[in-house]
């Protein structure tokens, strides 16, 4: 490990540490605009300048590796002068833009500026003009502003896998433009708002809403779909989201998030159920909570338990499955379901449902074998980590399903189970590549194992598993890849039918037979509300959706950055959403309204606080005993496969942008459906 000095003060790296690297181990601070922990070094912007003695001048910190006997000095007459020189550049065409730009008050070329510039500008010569990219509904620009750092151009490159931004010109004529005039199709886009210094790259839908101190910033997780990533939510008074940013988490999302996650914020506000409703004379009338809550108990205790039935849907929290599972079980109702996409897999231990390998697995495997998965549009942070470990380390990655462009090489192995049958045999060249690798991993997609034949398909990729070494004592590669933030909760909670009980595709067809007579459903949107026939319908939910169009009774809910609540990720880690609004109007916590639901009903359930209900479902699964805990789970094989419908794998997520109640209620996500699946991008640029 090299040994160097820095400001006097003797220091030992690890090897292949840069000088700001080394810096930073001591808390010395190094300015920086090109920079970035994630991207690769370019080493152009040269604010990092630091005086290296013996060097004939100031040398870039970031792109020097740190050598033995190396005296470094950071606080010298030359850095000083070096680091005013380069800003003075920086700024030469920098517009004035503070007072009206939303970067301002976290701005980097702002804070450094300050802490690091000159005190004056001799640059007397006109400042030049860059005309504004059109990049989508998502990203705004503000070209003048580009310092040409190229974080966004290597974003693109290395994470997003869409090479669609580079720089064109030379000199002062140089910009940051895509090369044929088209929008940013990356779902990773909204990132090089963040990662941009300046205010040249901005969010278009945050544009011109607050300032950054009026923001009340409120750490959460993210439910738009199973990964769980780490979010922090911005609001202002309370009251709305304005934004959501991401927040460092290696293990799951490192410091990046999906557009789906940081731009579908705005359907929180739109389309909210904000009281409660009573059918009546076929038309749904707003009413107290009272009058609901008696008419729902009314309603359940005069129907048979064998007619009654609960379902699941994909956003509800732990706490109201939980209280939903023991009010059922006190009613003696066993018909209930969490699996409302009609799965019923093999479900013989926590490892048939999980991610076993977690997030973080995909960077030490050597080969991944994609089963009826889309991870670009299902999972896109398991599809970025896919994309780096093939950056990093070349691994193979097979697809079994629809051959598509994933953001990283693929080899096409075939469309359907077919082809994982002929693998299960040793049948295909990835079959070689499987038996060489120490560490192979399979990633089956939720929708694969959700069709008719999914539990043979179980059992075959199980057959592959044991024979390429998939689970071995050390590895655990074999991983289900969840679609839904709530599925692997409810699962663990054990929301499934109970004593003989109907499954999904059963209460669709006994409610349409007319043997159940009411249905329970928690946040249940992503289903044809048809299929429940003419069932009495109460639904609880927190958006005017699907199945709240045909609904008997509404019992609004809240959303989850409207309630600390629990969710639990593909990879079967327990993960907290916090509090950082109010629900609209006389929207309630969800677990509170099963909770007084259960008085009126006479079948009181046994808690009476958050606490009391937590250590409930830790009796229920000691897994809710503790957070952000990834636990070993042992995986077991499933029994025998039998024969597969020929039919190929197809995602079932069609439209990336729309797959939930909050984000078929966003504006900013109906503009990109228009603008990214529809294709009809404008000839001109748009004006802002």
């Amino acid at each position: 490990m090299p040994k160097l000095k820095i400001d006097g003060v003797e220091v030992e790296v690890p090897e292949g540490y840069s000088i700001l690297q080394a810096c930073e181990t001591v808390g010395v601070e190094i300015p920086r605009f090109c920079y970035h922990d994630k991207l690769t070094v370019p080493a152009n912007c040269r604010m990092c300048l630091v005086e290296q003695t013996g060097a004939p001048k100031p040398v870039a910190s970031c792109a020097i590796k740190a050598a033995d006997n190396m005296d470094i000095k950071t606080r010298s007459d030359m850095v000083h002068k070096a680091r005013k020189g380069v800003m003075e550049f920086l700024l030469i065409n920098h517009p004035l833009d503070c007072p009206i730009c939303d970067q301002g008050g976290e701005c980097d070329l702002q804070d450094q500026a300050l802490s690091y510039g000159f005190d004056r500008s001799r640059y007397q010569e006109n400042k030049r003009a860059v005309q504004d990219k059109n990049l989508g509904p998502l990203v705004k620009t503000s070209m003048n502003r580009c310092i040409h750092c190229t974080r966004c151009i290597r974003f693109g490159e290395q994470i997003g896998g869409v090479a669609e931004l580079g720089l064109l010109g030379r000199g002062e004529d140089t910009e940051v433009g895509t090369f044929v005039e088209h929008f940013v199709t990356s779902e990773l886009s909204g990132n090089i708002t963040d990662i941009c210094p300046v205010g040249a790259l901005l969010s278009k839908p945050y544009s011109f809403k607050a300032r950054s101190w009026e923001l009340r910033k409120t750490e959460s997780i993210d439910v738009m779909d199973a990964v769980g990533s780490h979010i922090r939510v911005d609001s202002r008074q309370a009251a709305e989201v304005l934004r959501v940013l991401p927040r460092l988490n290696e293990e799951i999302n490192e410091d990046w998030i999906s557009d789906r996650t940081r731009f579908a914020y705005d359907g929180l506000k739109y389309q909210r159920l904000d009281q409660p409703y009573i059918r009546k004379d076929g038309k749904l009338v707003p009413v107290e909570w009272d009058e609901a809550l008696n008419a729902a108990a009314m309603q359940i205790k005069n129907t048979n338990c064998d007619a009654m039935a609960a379902l699941v849907g994909d956003l509800a929290d732990c706490e109201s499955i939980a209280a939903l599972k023991d009010l059922m079980v006190m009613l003696g109702a066993p018909h209930m379901d969490c699996r409302t996409d009609g799965a019923e897999y093999e479900i013989v231990n926590r490892g048939s449902y999980i991610m076993n390998s977690g997030i973080a697995g995909i960077d030490q495997c050597d080969a991944v074998l994609l089963v009826g998965t889309f991870p670009r549009h299902e999972a896109t942070m398991v599809n970025a980590r896919i994309r780096r470990a093939w950056v990093d380390r070349k691994i193979p990655v097979g697809v079994i399903g629809e051959n598509r462009d994933h953001s990283y090489p693929i080899q096409f192995l075939g469309a359907g189970p077919m082809t994982v049958e002929e693998l299960a045999k040793g049948g295909t060249n990835f079959a070689a590549i499987l038996e060489k690798a120490q560490r192979p991993m399979i990633i089956v997609g939720a929708g694969t194992l959700a069709r008719q034949d999914g539990t043979a398909i179980q059992a075959l990729l199980s057959e592959i598993a044991t024979r390429y070494n998939v689970v071995t004592p050390e590895w655990n590669g074999m991983n289900t890849l969840q679609l839904a933030a709530s599925r692997v909760g409810a699962l663990d909670l054990g929301f499934l039918p109970q004593n003989g009980g109907l499954s999904t595709k059963g209460i669709f067809d006994a409610a349409q037979s007319g043997r159940i007579k009411t249905v329970f459903a928690l946040a249940a949107d992503e289903f044809d509300p048809s299929d429940l026939g003419d069932a009495f319908v109460i639904y609880q939910g927190h958006h005017g959706d699907r199945m709240a169009s045909r609904a008997d009774i509404i019992l609004p809910g809240s959303a989850y950055t409207e309630k600390n609540a629990l969710y639990v990720n593909t990879e079967g880690r327990v993960q907290q959403a916090r509090q950082a609004v109010f629900p609209p109007g006389m929207a309630k916590e969800d677990w509170k309204i099963l909770r007084a639901l259960s008085e009126k009903i006479g079948k009181v359930l046994p808690y009476n606080s958050h606490g009391e209900l937590r250590r409930r479902m830790a009796d229920m699964n000691p897994v809710f005993a503790a957070l952000d805990v990834l636990s070993v789970t042992p995986w077991q094989p499933v029994g025998k496969a039998w024969p597969t419908a020929n039919t190929p794998f197809v995602s079932p997520v069609r439209n990336y942008y729309q797959t939930c109640a909050i984000s078929r209620a966003s504006i900013t996500m109906a503009k990109c459906t228009e603008a990214f699946l529809n294709r009809q991008e404008p000839v001109l640029r748009a004006a802002e």
